[in-house]
């Protein structure tokens, strides 16, 4: 049952003095976009008539088809509370569509909604996500630009005053909120000046907008604090990156189907089959997860990053961990993701992965309950642990090689997302970095 309809919407808006509605939805490299329009065109919005300019836009259309629809999605009704001073601002979250009122297959948020229809065809009602958002804290300079100053030297779970951060990441904590967010948890992380908090799963769609709103309340309610909040995974060289784990989750008609109080660790065989989809297809969907040429350098050891393809109940190092809840917690941790993936394209990705898995009946290999980091290579090769990609440019070559990920995406997606990342490698390639000439200039 939707929790917003037309009527109690624009009641809503009249109420609280909403001036501006700003429809938003996604590209394909996971950038928020939106359409702001004056209170005059809410109805226009939620008749579905708000058109916009396609070709504009990342990895959507060419200019001779750019006219396009923003339909949105009413549940995602939400008055910003941090815009009261001439009139609130409000958002609605959008899906794309065609002038022939076909769903854009370029819009990520409706790709994954197709995926979602996939999988109700195998008995499975919901996908389920609880992420993990990790990000860092900057200074600013006096021009209000972010500078690689640090606001804190906390660590894990320190409380002020180390942790400096304690007050903004509050304010974020009350602004998420007051905005409908079931916030479980916010600390400090184990590098300085980072910081993570961690909110309620819910359905795969619903989880992916969290997020996108996420990134924009954590990045408003720091600038408020004189701070820069980047997700960018490894902003600094020797401390740990900043991921975005993924706690996924099938269920049926309200119950989890990954748990099975007779099974082995109180898990049903789909729970193991969906994590055997899951450890196959990790080259492949991990130039999705992991898209940018940075976030390879938080895929390293040492960090608690995972680097290698395995899994365990009992330790962190693995790519895939089981949590020790169960009932209706039990659920599978991804522990790669970061926080640059577009959530849509990744949950399609991962539920596609995770379906072949139970199609295919596949049994995931032995669990690695050893600390995989002190292993060396021969050690790893008897385990059967493979490495992920070491790079963005190895990622996309599994990508372009792994048929069931292709599909996930479909081919708009596909082409579009590996021509822009393939052109972002080979700018980094083909660059000289600070590091080459500090190696190099003298000695040769």
């Amino acid at each position: 049952m939707s929790m917003f309809t037309r009527e109690s919407i624009t009641q809503l808006a009249e109420e609280q003095n909403v001036k501006f509605i700003r429809l938003q939805f996604t590209d394909i490299l996971g950038t928020v976009k939106n359409v702001e329009i004056p209170i005059s065109q809410l109805e226009k919005a939620l008749d579905n008539k708000m058109m916009f300019d396609g070709s504009s836009i990342e990895g959507f259309v060419r200019i001779e088809e750019s006219d396009m629809y923003l339909v949105p999605d009413l549940d995602t009704w939400v008055i910003f509370p941090w815009t009261a001073e001439k009139g609130k601002v409000a958002r609605l979250i959008c899906d794309v569509y065609h002038k022939s009122g076909e769903p854009f297959l370029g819009d990520p948020r409706s790709n994954l909604k197709r995926v979602l229809k996939e999988m109700e065809e195998y008995g499975f009602t919901e996908f389920n996500l609880g992420p993990e958002p990790e990000f860092f804290l900057f200074k600013l300079d006096e021009k209000g630009e972010p500078t690689l100053e640090l606001n804190d030297n906390g660590g894990y779970f320190d409380l002020a005053p180390t942790d400096l951060g304690e007050n903004c990441r509050r304010d974020i904590v009350l602004e998420l909120e007051e905005m409908g967010f079931e916030i479980e948890a916010s600390h400090h992380e184990e590098a300085p000046g980072q910081h993570e908090i961690d909110f309620k799963y819910s359905d795969a769609v619903s989880a992916c907008d969290h997020i996108q709103t996420f990134k924009l309340v954590v990045k408003t309610i720091a600038r408020k604090h004189g701070l820069h909040a980047t997700f960018m995974p490894k902003p600094l060289f020797g401390v740990a990156g900043s991921g975005m784990h993924f706690n996924m989750s099938l269920f049926q008609n309200g119950k989890n189907a990954f748990y099975d109080p007779n099974g082995e660790l109180e898990m049903s065989e789909t729970a193991f089959q969906f994590m055997a989809g899951i450890i196959k297809h990790a080259p492949g969907f991990t130039g999705i997860t992991n898209p940018t040429i940075n976030s390879y350098k938080r895929l390293v050891p040492g960090y608690e990053a995972p680097c290698y393809i395995a899994w365990s109940a009992q330790n962190r190092s693995p790519l895939v961990r089981i949590p020790s809840s169960r009932g209706q917690s039990t659920r599978i941790e991804l522990r790669s993701v970061d926080p640059t993936a577009n959530p849509y394209l990744a949950m399609a990705v991962l539920l596609k992965a995770g379906l072949s898995g139970v199609k295919e009946q596949l049994s995931p290999p032995q669990p690695v309950d050893r600390n995989i980091y002190i292993m060396n290579k021969n050690e790893r090769e008897k385990e059967g642990v493979v490495d992920l990609p070491h790079n963005l440019h190895e990622a996309l070559q599994e990508l372009k090689a792994d048929e069931v990920m292709k599909d996930a995406l479909g081919p708009h997606i596909l082409e579009n997302f590996i021509e822009a990342k393939e052109i972002e490698w080979e700018m980094f390639r083909t660059q000289v970095h600070p590091w080459e000439r500090e190696q190099y200039m003298k000695l040769y």
